[in-house]
């Protein structure tokens, strides 16, 4: 059956958003930027572990990665322009001083750790033997001049707070000259993009549907306060689909309680919609 589905007015537009790019991945740092594309109903994926909580996956944090249809409909919507090289070589350099330092202060602190660590173990070794106080101190003094704490012990905290320290000049020339390539239209993307900008327009909240077997996941509203209803499936209006892919599709959707959409964008018409319903085997 058809699904009926009625337009959404779409808002106007706003700053600039400042994209980065990791090889071909788009990505979004700037607080700002998160808060205006998750304004216009864009989801994306955090990728970044949290600085306090680093060893966990159920809740990220910065960067934000879009899917190629968010990134486009936000260059039509918004206005997407690469960050400015010259500034984050000022700020790459000033934030690399700051790590050095760091790494300095951190490795003095952590060579006194470590000798008062050794001379404790050494005391409580000496006192076990009954040792005499004179030959202890003497040992201690020795073991003071001629500690040596090596670099490769360091202990270094990684965490996404030094996001800036990103690629050298060279590498983000390479990445900057991708984006004649990453910007090449292809039938299979475009009939994506044609869905994906329909159903936002519609007022509906778009994710990946990679795990589903589809090209997108259909919210009515927020993800962090509904499920998908629909998972979204692209097709081209002349596109000929096997009927094991269509039973496949129709009995994933029907295991995971939610409906099918076959979405095929006419050449110059609306997106048509077919939902699929799986009902059993005859």
């Amino acid at each position: 059956m058809e699904a009926e589905l009625q337009p959404q007015e779409e808002q106007s537009p706003a700053h600039v958003i400042g994209l980065s790019l990791c090889d071909s991945a788009p990505l979004l740092w700037r607080l700002q930027d998160l808060k205006a594309v998750r304004s216009d109903g864009l989801v994306g994926a955090l990728l970044g572990s949290l600085p306090r909580t680093p060893r966990q996956n159920v809740r990220l944090g910065r960067p934000l990665l879009l899917l190629p249809e968010e990134e486009r409909l936000l260059g039509e919507r918004r206005g997407v322009g690469a960050l400015p090289a010259q500034n984050q070589d000022a700020a790459g350099g000033e934030l690399q001083q700051r790590y050095v330092e760091q790494q300095r202060r951190s490795f003095e602190e952590q060579s006194v750790l470590a000798l008062e660590e050794r001379k404790s173990a050494f005391v409580r070794a000496m006192t076990s033997s009954s040792g005499s106080d004179e030959a202890l101190q003497r040992r201690l003094l020795d073991l003071e001049q001629n500690f040596n704490f090596p670099r490769s012990a360091l202990a270094v905290q990684l965490s996404t707070a030094r996001a800036g320290l990103s690629h050298c000049p060279e590498a983000r020339a390479f990445l900057e000259a991708d984006w004649p390539i990453r910007a090449q239209r292809c039938p299979r993307r475009e009939a994506r993009f044609q869905v994906f900008r329909d159903l936002r327009g519609r007022g509906f909240f778009l994710t990946s549907a990679g795990k589903f077997g589809g090209d997108f996941l259909v919210y009515p509203g927020d993800p962090l306060r509904f499920h998908a209803h629909f998972i979204a499936v692209c097709l081209a209006l002349d596109e000929s689909v096997c009927l094991l892919d269509v039973l496949c599709v129709a009995r994933l959707g029907s295991n995971v309680k939610k409906t099918v959409l076959l979405c095929s964008p006419a050449p110059d018409g609306p997106v048509r919609y077919t939902s699929l319903q799986w009902s059993g085997m005859v």
